[in-house]
């Protein structure tokens, strides 16, 4: 079973966010953010020795960890943060290996070819970012160097623009908004002609994005056929919701996510050949592409 959309925090990781005095920081383990309320984390969840024994009790093989984008951290302009994560990240023990991210006020390139040359299996972006076309064009040298580099994108729930007291808003409300508009940004761009070879994935089913193909059609537009390097994930969602998203985008397009240690994995009562190629077959081509093998850590 691959797993690409986990979180885990490095122990540098954590100290640098109790070293902070401005959200986002951790005071103990109750995290402060700009835009949600006080969140405690369970320190459990990110020990290191437990997230591996769950995964191998799971039968998990690989399972892909990204950056909390929700904690706004590719904005701040703090690169001991950012640079904490990555090292912390690329130290992780099987079945784990990473996203790679970015500073998005200053994004180096050559920086992040440097991370996917050593192992990160892939760029993460913030949906918040990637709301309109024009905002998919101003990252368009990310988006060439992951297509040159033959990586994939995960687009992942960015940070909240509400302040709600209840808990669920950010993740209902916010992030599926979130993604939404980053989907149908990407098809109004045009991404897919610009970048022809570009895999990408959505977390959270795109916010159940391609469920509204019907009414793209009836304002005029059109989704066109199945891009096949077009992918998104589970986390979050169940039997009712990916079976929606499958009937329109193809059970091949996707892919097993859980969003570990908010959620996990989900019985989507597709049975067992679809099963298996959710967990196992398509994020293998999502990540790697048609035909690879999977590399190992730092070999390219």
């Amino acid at each position: 079973m691959i797993d690409v959309h986990q979180h885990l925090w490095p122990e540098a990781f954590v100290d640098r966010l109790r070293a902070r005095r401005e959200p986002p920081y951790l005071d103990g383990w109750t995290l402060h953010t700009a835009t949600e309320a006080p969140y405690d984390v369970d320190p459990a969840a990110h020990e290191i020795g437990k997230r591996v024994a769950l995964e191998q009790d799971a039968g998990t093989t690989l399972a892909v960890v990204s950056l909390s984008s929700p904690l706004g951290i590719e904005e701040l302009g703090d690169a001991e943060l950012l640079a904490a994560w990555h090292e912390g990240a690329a130290l992780f023990p099987q079945p784990f290996r990473s996203w790679a991210s970015v500073d998005l006020l200053e994004p180096d390139v050559d920086e992040l070819k440097a991370l996917l040359n050593k192992g990160f299996l892939g760029l993460q972006l913030p949906a918040h970012v990637l709301g309109s076309p024009s905002s998919w064009e101003a990252l368009g040298e990310l988006l060439e160097t992951a297509e040159r580099l033959n990586k994939p994108i995960l687009v992942h729930p960015g940070s909240a623009r509400s302040n709600e007291a209840q808990c669920w808003w950010a993740p209902v409300v916010d992030y599926t908004s979130q993604l939404q508009a980053a989907w149908w940004a990407w098809h109004a761009f045009g991404g897919r002609r610009t970048y022809p070879g570009l895999r990408l994935c959505f977390a959270a089913a795109a916010g159940l994005a391609p469920v509204h193909h019907e009414r793209l059609a009836a304002r005029g537009g059109r989704l066109g056929t199945i891009d096949p390097n077009l992918y998104v994930d589970t986390s979050s969602y169940g039997p009712q919701g990916i079976d929606a998203v499958a009937r329109i985008l193809g059970i091949d397009q996707v892919v097993h996510g859980t969003d570990r240690p908010y959620a996990g994995t989900t019985d989507l009562r597709q049975g067992d050949a679809a099963t298996a190629v959710i967990r196992h077959d398509n994020p293998h081509r999502m990540l790697f592409g048609a035909g690879a093998s999977t590399p190992e850590r730092g070999v390219q």
